[in-house]
């Protein structure tokens, strides 16, 4: 990356939460916002569970009810529901589908994993793309019924069951649905009892088209750092879903409208124009839910007076926190040579299910291990001391902790 400034800021830890956390509206909700304004701030609300979308905003609103966003969502339209960054299901201020569309349409296709027999080819994508955006124009399909549309407009090869899906098998063309939400073709409708629908956006904007794919992803980049900044084109990328070159390379043709600062030895860019530091955030603990912006778009931090900020093993990727605890849940131990040792992540294996066969011959029952719960309680009381002296060694420091299902919390 080419040096942007002859000056360079230096800002603490301390210092980037607290402007984060005012972003996000999570230092004290906005008072008088509406359901758009707060998600078109934090670059979208993740919506693959649309529950979990409701108590993100609702989170960051004074006195917004659930009521309030699904009519944001549905009747009002102010909101809309389509696949965003990284091609997950996201709410998006229906006011900025041109520059998410324009943006996402003009990225670079990722690998694609399937097999090369089972592979669409431009020219199918294409057909399918336009076969979507011609059905959805003036009607409201379930996925079984747009797959009957598509497959007829197209052809059999289409419907080819190629594709290996939870519990079976899915036809060609669905390879090619997130690029036509990419280009505006498709956005999720209301459900019909427990099925999804599809619909054509145009239909609730009217005169919508993309935005030139230049001009967005510049828009994205300025509306990621005012929200997640200051962070470098790595961080850019893994948010985005992109590949990391590709982002640096976007990162140095904004050159002119974006700055460097430095946390702690680390070099991280904001825009120029928006480089306002938020008042230091009070001591307390921010309980997020499942999948939220905030523990997506804030990378795991690098500073090294926090070594021990991520979680170990298969804790660390499947907790949705992205290493953001301040503490192990299984603290390291010194062997007597000196060296440290971590123990193993099956140290605690969870319960058998009673019952089953194995070879034909019934399972006894396993009985309850009392001493699991037992050390689990143990590390959380461990845990919450190591976060009271977090908070001690560190002023102005705010955690962001993610809440997980009573079923995640068993698993670990």
């Amino acid at each position: 990356m080419t040096n942007r400034t002859t000056e360079v800021a230096c800002l603490s830890w301390g210092e980037v939460c607290a402007r984060r956390l005012d972003r996000h509206a999570l230092s004290a909700p906005l008072q008088d916002a509406r359901p758009a304004d707060i998600v078109g701030t934090i670059c979208g609300a993740h919506a693959q569970v649309l529950s979990a979308a409701e108590l993100s905003i609702g989170l960051r609103l004074a006195g917004i009810t659930r009521t309030d966003i699904r009519e944001a969502l549905w009747t009002e339209r102010s909101l809309i529901k389509t696949f965003g960054p990284r091609g997950t299901v996201h709410l998006l201020p229906t006011q900025d589908l041109p520059m998410w569309t324009g943006a996402l349409s003009a990225i670079p296709p990722s690998r694609n994993s399937q097999a090369k027999d089972v592979r669409l080819t431009p020219e199918q994508t294409e057909q399918v793309v336009e076969a979507i955006a011609i059905v959805l124009d003036d009607a409201e399909l379930t996925i079984d019924e747009l797959s009957e549309a598509v497959i007829a407009s197209t052809g059999p090869w289409a419907g080819d069951l190629a594709m290996l899906a939870f519990g079976g098998m899915w036809p060609r063309w669905r390879q090619a649905l997130t690029t036509a939400a990419d280009r505006g073709a498709l956005c999720f409708g209301p459900n019909r009892g427990s099925k999804v629908t599809y619909i054509n956006p145009r239909r609730w904007l009217p005169g919508f088209r993309p935005a030139d794919g230049q001009i967005a992803l510049a828009a994205i980049v300025r509306r990621y750092l005012h929200a997640y900044g200051p962070a470098n084109p790595q961080q850019f990328a893994q948010w985005l879903g992109t590949p990391r070159r590709w982002a640096m390379e976007l990162f140095d043709s904004l050159s002119t409208e974006l700055q460097q600062d430095e946390i702690n030895g680390t070099l991280a860019w904001l825009a120029t124009r928006d480089t306002t530091v938020s008042p230091m955030a009070s001591h307390s603990v921010r309980l997020l839910p499942y999948f939220d912006a905030y523990t997506v778009g804030c990378q795991t931090r690098t500073d090294s007076r926090w070594p021990s900020r991520k979680l170990p093993g298969a804790a660390h990727r499947r907790d949705g926190c992205r290493g953001l605890a301040p503490a192990p849940l299984w603290p390291k131990t010194r062997h007597h040579s000196g060296a440290i040792r971590q123990p193993h992540r099956h140290a605690a294996p969870r319960p058998r299910r009673a019952g089953g066969t194995h070879r034909g011959i019934p399972r006894r029952p396993t009985p309850v291990d009392h001493r699991h719960c037992d050390r689990r309680r143990s590390c959380i009381s461990r845990v919450l001391g190591q976060v009271r002296s977090a908070f001690e060694r560190e002023s102005a420091c705010c955690v962001p902790l993610q809440i997980s299902s009573a079923r995640e919390c068993r698993r670990s």
